[in-house]
């Protein structure tokens, strides 16, 4: 799937060099350019490619370790996420975004800033000691403190490896972080799986988790060695951590309003409710965020390099935005059409409550992916402080909108995210826009091509749903469905996008095989 991705990616790139007032755009330098559409191609199938072969073995050693392991094991192991997931989105302090951002730092600037890293790392280490006994009381769970107090050398290990995966990324060494990437979750894997057979119980999580990150931190310490001085001076390094000040509360007013909704829901309509949500959220969720999240992963190195080029950023995110919409879309409206039998055949018939909330989430799901790049083009732009505010703005109105959605039950909360999200965030994309010099006609004329071929797959699915006897077997109807879901999409690729499709092959000669 993956490799789908980058022919989409690549072969509209190349169509995108003239979009607005064509007498102000100058072209881009011929071996710059492709340099930077190989390195975008290749970081993708690099880390697409190590992103899923790991994924099988963690898959594998996680039912091995399952069944080893008691639920009360994980259960102590989720009461600290809790905890450690917040405070992870602060350890890096959005500084490999701010030295993506600055790409002109002088090699002492640099140091320093790693030396700054290190030292935010050692500091949330020692509060997370501090308040580990605190936490493990509101549970009532003694254990939980010492999951925490171990687990936070994480954040020292991490903070060591801010600085070469942030060199790494400027640099377009994808292959290298995706190396570290995979080597470090299998190394997780494996220590998890020896100390869990060995009789750690939770330990053995604990112990995996730690071990992996190490790893990682000297993978990438390794690949990319670089001093690190101890930030004596913040004035000289002041405008790289405004901009990671600005990613950090970012982070945060994102994780508020991203979880506000389980927050309402587990509150106002009850945990039997919330269970049927969060399984709806996670499959309606889950393809999509996967397929966006390896691109966006990908995409900031590139989108620095040319943050003063806007004729090559506008090429690149709608090129981009493009590849995400041939993919994401279709899915997301297909899950959402055959949810109904999908979730009682699959599931079984316990959870047919979920099954309009997944529907819902499914189309939020489809907007969403096509989102995930436009904050990155505000923050290398030098706009991050404004998209800070929007997401300040987001965490203010998105969980009141929720609790007014409550009162028409799950499906009212899930609806939330398709009619009031896109109200806030259009402001980010005007000012996206602005920057880009990109008008919204041209915006979604690029998503036209998947829009107009998802529709008509919509068509024929829905036919589908409406005409096939119910005597048919579940799985019969829904495998019949899917493949004709399919074939309806990839037959309009190929009949209006045929160049497209061409390109594929010359693609995977030229950036990948």
């Amino acid at each position: 799937m993956y490799c789908s991705a980058h022919a989409f990616v690549h072969s509209t790139l190349k169509k995108r060099a003239r979009i607005v007032d064509e007498t102000t755009i100058a072209t881009e330098p011929k071996d710059d350019a492709t340099s930077l559409d190989r390195s975008l191609v290749s970081g993708i199938a690099w880390t697409g490619g190590m992103k899923w072969a790991t994924q099988i073995l963690s898959w594998a050693a996680t039912l091995i370790v399952a069944r080893i392991l008691s639920p009360s094991d994980y259960g102590l192991m989720g009461m600290a996420a809790v905890y450690l997931g917040l405070v992870a989105l602060v350890n890096e302090f959005g500084l490999t975004a701010a030295i993506l951002r600055h790409r002109d730092l002088t090699e002492d600037q640099i140091a320093r800033v790693g030396g700054f890293s290190v030292l935010v790392g050692i500091a949330l280490a020692g509060l997370s000691v501090a308040v580990a006994p605190l936490i493990a009381r509101f549970y009532g769970e003694p254990a939980v403190a010492l999951i925490i107090a171990v687990l936070s050398l994480n954040f020292i290990f991490g903070s060591l490896g801010v600085l070469p995966r942030s060199l790494l990324a400027r640099d377009l060494s994808y292959p290298r972080l995706a190396m570290i990437d995979g080597v470090t979750n299998v190394v997780q894997m494996a220590a998890m799986l020896a100390f869990a057979i060995a009789g750690y119980r939770y330990m053995a999580l604990v112990i995996g988790s730690l071990v992996g990150s190490a790893c990682g931190a000297l993978l990438a310490l390794w690949w990319r060695r670089h001093p690190i001085r101890w930030p004596t001076s913040i004035h000289a390094i002041a405008a790289t951590l405004h901009v990671g000040w600005h990613i950090v509360v970012g982070r945060l007013a994102w994780y508020t309003y991203n979880t506000a909704d389980f927050a309402v829901v587990g509150r106002v309509l009850g945990r039997q409710v919330l269970g049927s949500y969060t399984l709806g959220w996670e499959i309606a969720t889950m393809p999509v965020e996967r397929i966006s999240a390896l691109v966006s992963s990908v995409t900031p190195g590139v989108f620095s390099a040319v943050q003063h080029d806007i004729v090559a950023l506008r090429r690149y995110f709608l090129g981009v935005v493009e590849g995400l919409a041939f993919l994401t879309l279709p899915a997301a409206a297909g899950l959402a059409l055959v949810a109904g039998e999908f979730v009682p055949l699959v599931l079984g018939t316990k959870w047919t409550a979920a099954v309009l909330p997944l529907r819902l989430l499914a189309v939020y799901g489809g907007i969403r992916s096509i989102d995930t790049v436009t904050p990155q083009v505000l923050i290398y732009t030098g706009h991050s402080r404004q998209s800070m505010w929007y997401s300040l703005v987001a965490a203010c109105v998105m969980p009141v909108m929720f609790v007014v959605g409550a009162r028409w039950g799950a499906a009212g909360v899930a609806a939330v995210w398709i009619v009031a999200y896109p109200a806030v965030v259009a402001p980010q994309y005007r000012l996206a826009f602005r920057v880009l010099k990109l008008s919204v006609g041209d915006y979604f004329r690029t998503l036209w091509p998947a829009l107009s071929s998802t529709a008509v797959m919509a068509a024929a699915v829905g036919t589908l749903l409406a005409t096939l006897p119910d005597t048919l077997a579940p799985v019969i109807r829904l495998m019949i469905e899917v493949a004709i879901g399919i074939a309806v999409y990839a037959g309009m690729i190929a009949w209006r996008h045929l160049p497209r499709a061409r390109s594929f092959a010359s693609l995977l000669r030229e950036h990948v095989l």
